[in-house]
């Protein structure tokens, strides 16, 4: 029997009609495994995965490959999305077996969870050198029949293989280096040559095809450009905004940005949307309109607000996860066109709007089009141009959609949340304002179990909440409401974030060698207690701690959250500093570590001095304003003036905002 039908995951539930008799990840499917000495199956995709589709339409569809599953094997179907943990650990195998990985993962486990053997698509026939899924199948029944000893000893390798490379410690250094720590002051700058030796001069990205967004590489460039005024790092941050927003990637009718590039160009997408890459996007683009005032940044982030609000939102509150690549079984189908779609939708603007877009007989995508603009060319057209848009945009809403994933994770509505709010704060939408709080106040009510305080990883509508939140549940929660305080002025949301913090430092933590577990030590015990901290498709875990901490930090003046985060850096040693960009995120919380954050106050009701902070992008800074709080920070402070300080170390106060404005700038009024 399928036993799929009743979780929370789309991703499971669309698994749920297949031949193949699936359990969920549970005890109920080890135990089956052991009772009937039968090895494990474990396929692990998430719903907007194309080749994940593929694979279940090729063979878990297939009533033949399905008896011989059933038959012999216990087959285990998870959502990478709502157990990393379990994903993280079958990676490393697969990793460390086949030297890649991805998606579809397909795993084949003894009944006590140990890898033996392992890869990620295969097809339906052997092809090209690769063997086909029943072949594998076949193979590994009788290996698990007939040498048993063999797949014993490949299980007891690959374990330790991926505990070796699940787990960093703190480094221990001995002799003259002993009393000399890695050298983080300028790690900044060492990240910035590693991009620029990767970097696409032509068409921006850091690295060859396929191209993902890598929104914290941006941050950095941008970060070291507003720093330094070094024309490269500018340089790097604008092509990469520029050709992005004019490339494929992006849905030039209704906003938002597909997860990855095939090509080197940003034309031809994977069609799948991911709330992460809005959420990463949309602060990368606000940024660059913060730093470079280029009017189409601001565009950009406005239509991927859009696109998140028409399209993701839940009407409890939250935020959904994905659309599918496909519709209607096609890859792509619902967002390309062909010059008579566009007559057809745009009329008599249809041969401009055409040209604008380059939409041509021939197409760029397997006989359609994929809209684009040319590098370098304005993203907003004449009237014409724009009513045309409306209208192709107004046609394709008639279009059978892509699959929605309509599950929240809270690891990625809290870190679109602390988007949302920079860019609130940066243009002072106020509905921007309200959309972020409604994000929070979800969050806060359907996530986090009242009783004991614990926060849960996932919901959707049918079920509720389910699975413990992991680490990287706990860090964006912090930085989400961190930042929810400093916009706001409300108290709540700082003691929130210290909600989220203590909570993470009591799950989580690791006090022999620092930093944080993935999984509570409320968790199940998988074969290994993985750490998070090399930055991937979203920031690690670790990183994201490290930060949001050091920003409670200034905040709060609490050391055991600047404790948590300097042992984060401390955990990576020289690997942070001979690799930054491996530890994006964690290169930007050393960086604040290293350089202090700002600190700035404003006392009482001046409006104008908080929109003076608001409106500049200051990442080493943070706010405090409204309701006082318990910290520090609020010591003495008189109503009507702000005070900016640096490592608690303050300015005179200023009374007006040009004194203000200048301290901001870094000159002295």
């Amino acid at each position: 029997m399928n036993r799929l039908a009743t979780e929370t995951s789309p991703y499971l539930r669309q698994h749920a009609d297949n031949p193949v008799e699936w359990y969920p990840w549970g005890d109920e499917a080890f135990a089956l495994a052991k009772q009937t000495d039968r090895p494990i199956f474990l396929s692990i995709g998430y719903s907007a995965c194309h080749w994940c589709h593929v694979m279940a339409h090729e063979s878990f569809e297939n009533a033949d490959t399905a008896a011989t599953l059933n038959r012999s094997f216990v087959s285990i179907k998870v959502d990478r999305e709502e157990r990393p943990d379990v994903d993280a650990v079958y990676m490393e195998a697969v990793q460390a077996m086949t030297g890649s990985g991805g998606w579809p993962m397909s795993m084949f486990l003894t009944p006590d969870g140990r890898p033996f053997f392992g890869g990620t698509y295969f097809p339906p026939q052997d092809r090209h050198g690769a063997p086909s899924f029943t072949t594998v199948l076949d193979a590994l029944i009788d290996v698990w029949t007939d040498r048993r000893a063999e797949v014993e000893q490949q299980a007891d390798e690959l374990s330790r293989a991926v505990a070796e490379r699940s787990v960093i410690k703190r480094p221990t250094v001995s002799g003259p280096r002993a009393s000399q720590p890695p050298d983080h002051r300028d790690l900044l700058g060492a990240a910035v040559v590693e991009l620029a030796e990767r970097f696409d001069a032509e068409w921006g990205g850091f690295g060859p095809a396929p191209k993902f967004p890598h929104p914290t590489l941006i941050d950095i460039a941008l970060r070291h450009a507003s720093r330094t005024g070094a024309a490269l790092s500018r340089q790097m941050a604008t092509t990469t905004l520029d050709a992005m927003a004019a490339g494929g990637i992006h849905d030039h009718l209704g906003g938002g940005f597909a997860r990855y590039s095939t090509d080197g160009q940003w034309l031809v997408p994977h069609f799948e949307k991911m709330l992460y890459d809005q959420a990463g996007l949309l602060r990368s683009y606000v940024h660059g309109w913060q730093v470079t005032g280029n009017p189409d940044y601001l565009y950009v982030a406005e239509r991927v607000i859009d696109y998140a609000s028409a399209q993701l939102a839940s009407p409890s509150g939250g935020l959904y996860s994905a659309e599918d690549a496909d519709s209607e079984g096609v890859e792509g189908k619902f967002y390309v066109w062909t010059p008579s779609q566009v007559s057809a939708a745009a009329g008599p603007s249809a041969d401009e709007v055409s040209d604008w877009f380059g939409v041509t007989p021939e197409g760029n995508f397997e006989g359609s089009t994929i809209l684009r603009r040319p590098l370098g060319a304005p993203l907003t057209g004449s009237p014409a141009v724009e009513e045309g848009r409306r209208q192709m945009f107004e046609d394709r809403s008639h279009r059978v959609r892509p699959g929605l994933d309509d599950k929240v994770l809270t690891e990625w509505n809290a870190m679109f949340c602390s988007a949302l709010v920079e860019a609130a704060a940066a243009t002072g939408r106020t509905d921007w304002q309200d959309q972020a709080l409604a994000v929070g106040e979800f969050l806060w009510r359907e996530l986090r179990r009242p009783e004991d305080g614990r926060w849960l990883r996932s919901w959707q509508s049918e079920g509720g909440a389910r699975h413990l939140a992991y680490a990287a549940d706990y860090a964006w929660l912090v930085d989400c409401f961190t930042r929810l305080g400093e916009l706001t002025g409300t108290a709540v949301w700082t003691e929130r974030a210290v909600d989220a913090a203590d909570g993470l430092l009591e799950l989580f933590h690791d006090g022999a060698d620092g930093g944080f577990f993935t999984t509570g030590r409320d968790a199940e015990t998988l074969i290994v207690r993985t750490k998070d901290v090399f930055d991937g498709a979203t920031p690690a875990a670790n990183s994201v701690a490290a930060l949001s901490f050091t920003r409670l930090a200034a905040l709060t003046g609490s050391d055991r959250y600047r404790s948590g985060a300097t042992e984060v850096i401390d955990l990576l040693g020289d690997l942070l500093a001979n690799h930054p960009t491996a530890f994006a995120t964690t290169v930007l919380a050393a960086e604040l570590l290293t350089q202090g954050t700002t600190e700035i106050v404003v006392a009482g009701e001046r409006p104008d001095l908080v929109d003076a902070v608001h409106r500049r992008w200051l990442p080493d800074a943070v706010l405090s304003w409204g309701e006082p709080t318990s910290s520090p920070l609020w010591e003495g402070r008189q109503a009507g003036q702000a005070y900016v300080c640096h490592n608690y170390a303050c300015q005179l106060p200023a009374e007006d905002l040009d004194t203000l404005v200048a301290q901001l700038d870094g000159r002295s009024r």
